[in-house]
């Protein structure tokens, strides 16, 4: 077990913000989260499984909702409403360890993104408990279902679901994790687009078995990686990639980034001219929060479930996808997916028909 400093939190966030293709919660709050806990004197421990013992309770607590900001319109449907924006993910977990009348020893992220991480970190350290160094995405996913934990039929409920003016509900039993997904999604749209949540109540030994093992630590090592590169003024797109086994898919302006939040999701298309050695190309981006497709001169290029994580090169960081500009200079590096997500259930859950689109995954490195 081992306390975490600042410098290998951030390494984490940052890595986790590159991992979340786009999507994954907001960055600068993910660090926020964490400089408020560091200064109420809370520390940040991870764990590996072999650490805790085979019996301990792990749950997983996260945002569920869009990425989007938030219209002057829907900000005064709220208006008069308590918000507690420190305490209700904090809360969901104690509502959670109140319904089991168990002890949690561990929390583990729902996906590998800068504000998620963020999120289960804080939450571990408000309430005392580790951060186990795993997780059931490998990567920033848009939907309840899209975890591991279902590829391996591991219960997802019950499920604590709290909103920032301190509403909540447990949720006992759903039909399926899509069902799931329903039900959380549509009370975030009820709370200004985003809800704490806390599921997938098990035991380390379960758990273990249902998850991507290291993950938390894989995210540490790319955004040191990207880190180094920054500092020293290196290429930190080709960083990235070497440290994923990807590749600088292109580099370009966008000139086009139209979103919607629609039924609890920020969906959006990203329009980019290659520039450079990409010149004379044209891509698109379609991302529902996170980045799903990726075109080429109108062919399909790449799709989920490998990773298409933008960087916003005018400020050399990750980039949140509706914040991305017009005008704005962007690298984009292609990730291997998880193996865990080429399965043939893993496709059906993840692959880019799950989508809506009409195409076939195929590994990057065929088309890179």
């Amino acid at each position: 077990m081992k306390t975490l400093n600042r410098e290998e939190i951030l390494d984490i966030l940052y890595g986790g913000a590159i991992l979340g293709t786009g999507g994954g919660g907001n960055l600068e709050k993910g660090i926020e989260f964490i400089d408020l806990a560091i200064k109420k004197g809370k520390s940040f421990r991870i764990a590996s499984f072999e650490e805790l013992d085979p019996s301990d309770i792990v749950v997983c607590p996260y945002s569920c909702g869009a990425i989007s900001p938030l219209s002057e319109e829907e900000q005064k449907k709220y208006e008069g409403l308590p918000v507690y924006e420190e305490e209700y993910h904090v809360k969901a977990l104690e509502n959670m360890e109140a319904y089991l009348q168990k002890p949690v020893k561990a929390v583990i992220s729902t996906e590998i993104g800068a504000g998620n991480i963020a999120k289960a970190l804080f939450c571990a350290a408000m309430a005392d408990k580790v951060l186990v160094d795993g997780d059931p995405a490998g990567r920033s996913v848009p939907g309840l279902q899209h975890s591991t934990f279902y590829l391996n039929n591991v219960p997802i409920t019950p499920m604590s679901v709290v909103n920032k003016f301190g509403e909540s509900l447990i949720v006992r039993d759903v039909v399926n994790d899509y069902r799931a997904e329903a039900i959380v999604r549509a009370f975030a749209i009820a709370s200004q687009n985003t809800t704490a949540v806390c599921d997938h109540a098990n035991t380390a030994k379960v758990v273990a078995g249902s998850v991507i093992v290291g993950a938390i630590s894989h995210a540490q090592q790319v955004g040191h990686a990207y880190r180094e590169a920054y500092a020293a003024r290196h290429d930190y797109a080709e960083a990235v990639a070497k440290i994923g086994k990807g590749a600088v898919a292109l580099r370009g302006k966008i000139y086009k980034n139209d979103w919607a939040t629609k039924d609890g999701y920020t969906i959006g298309t990203m329009m980019i001219n290659g520039t450079g050695s990409f010149s004379g190309n044209e891509y698109k981006i379609w991302y529902q929060n996170e980045n799903i497709i990726l075109w080429k001169n109108g062919e399909f290029f790449v799709t989920v479930p490998d990773l298409i994580c933008v960087f916003n090169d005018d400020a050399r960081e990750p980039q949140l996808n509706p914040y991305a500009a017009e005008g704005e200079n962007v690298s984009v590096v292609v990730l291997p997916s998880p193996k865990e997500w080429t399965t043939p259930k893993g496709l059906q859950v993840f692959g880019p028909r799950s989508f809506g689109y009409n195409v076939d995954w195929e590994p990057m490195e065929n088309k890179l």
